[in-house]
């Protein structure tokens, strides 16, 4: 058997089709048709909260109200994403023989020996967007901003009530400078800008000594559903305020939920009927459309429409259309299988 690769030269006539056996069908390329997977993408936050090591005095130094002296963690869940990916079908497969007095023709293959096209070439798939990095700001030691009496004082509660005079000193000298009343005023708005926020930055950094600090990491989880059939609310995966992301067998989390309807208008073929017919061309897949909808915690979380494989049928394209007198080419959707274009020169 040739080895599967990205483009095969072969021929097609009525006979040279058939479904692939190994170690029984002769020489020929060998392709796949895909079925559809089902790819979630679950977006969640991990918040975690650190206390301030001066938070006990936050209330009387700084006016700040119910800051907590014990660390937390949570999980907010922000978006869940549904997209169709194809994958080989094991199930359809098929070999499409070699045979020298034939009009020879290309065939252009996924890396998975999907079929991709006959006669041409296949566009280029765009390379999905990457997500943007972004580098976590690094936090700042407060120290670096305290004066020499803060870095001596005898006690805990005296650092705190300088480093609290500190902070009030510095609003002040930003409330000058944006009303024009500082002493030495910057020669531009360039510089006004920067003063402006160096004096943000070392006032954030030691109101945190009372504050305490949160951190934001953004994650996303990966889940695969292959529908045969129709689904109502079965349990897809798992979410939980304290642990986050789950798998559904995970009882410590809230169920998030999917379900899969058939859109298709039409009734599905006689699999019987289907089954005597002969293979005289080649065989390519006419998808069904699908409504893909998640809820959970009484929201909706996502409703998209796909195009599903397991929906749809499968049909052939007539030999007639590969012969030495038709130039057919061809493009299919590697995902689902189906024509994406057909053209031919007579």
């Amino acid at each position: 058997m040739i080895a599967i690769g990205l483009f095969a030269t072969i021929s097609m006539h009525a006979q040279d089709v058939s479904n692939y056996t190994p170690g029984v069908t002769e020489e020929g390329v060998v392709y796949y048709l895909p079925k559809t997977i089902l790819e979630i993408k679950v977006n969640a936050t991990k918040v975690t909260y650190t206390p301030g090591e001066l938070c006990q005095y936050a209330s009387r130094y700084l006016r700040l109200p119910n800051i907590s002296s014990k660390p937390s963690e949570h999980w907010e869940l922000q978006s869940v994403q549904v997209q169709a990916i194809g994958v080989p079908d094991k199930q359809k497969v098929y070999a499409i023989k070699l045979k020298d007095k034939s009009a020879a023709s290309q065939v252009e293959l996924t890396e998975e020996g999907i079929i991709k096209a006959i006669n041409t070439t296949a566009p280029q798939e765009k390379p999905a967007p990457q997500a943007p990095t972004i580098e976590k700001a690094k936090r700042i030691d407060p120290r670096s901003f305290m004066t020499e009496e803060i870095l001596l004082a005898g006690s805990t509660n005296k650092m705190a009530e300088l480093i609290a005079r500190e902070i009030y000193n510095i609003r002040e000298s930003k409330n000058s400078l944006t009303r024009g009343q500082a002493d030495y005023m910057p020669q531009d708005g360039a510089a006004l800008k920067l003063m402006l926020n160096n004096l943000e930055t070392q006032e954030k950094a030691m109101t945190e000594m009372f504050a305490g600090f949160t951190e934001r990491t953004e994650q996303t989880f990966t889940f695969y559903v292959e529908p045969e059939k129709e689904i109502k609310d079965e349990v897809v995966f798992r979410f939980s305020n304290k642990l986050g992301v789950l798998k559904s067998d995970n009882l410590a989390g809230e169920p998030i939920y999917i379900s899969i309807t058939n859109e298709n208008s039409l009734p599905p073929a006689n699999e019987e009927e289907k089954a005597k017919k002969k293979l005289e061309g080649v065989i390519y897949n006419i998808p069904g459309k699908a409504t893909v909808s998640l809820r959970g915690n009484g929201k909706q979380l996502a409703n998209e429409e796909c195009q599903l494989t397991q929906f749809g049928e499968t049909e052939v394209l007539v030999d007639n259309l590969f012969n030495k007198k038709v130039n057919t080419r061809v493009i299919f959707n590697p995902v689902t299988g189906g024509i994406v274009k057909i053209d031919k020169d007579q």
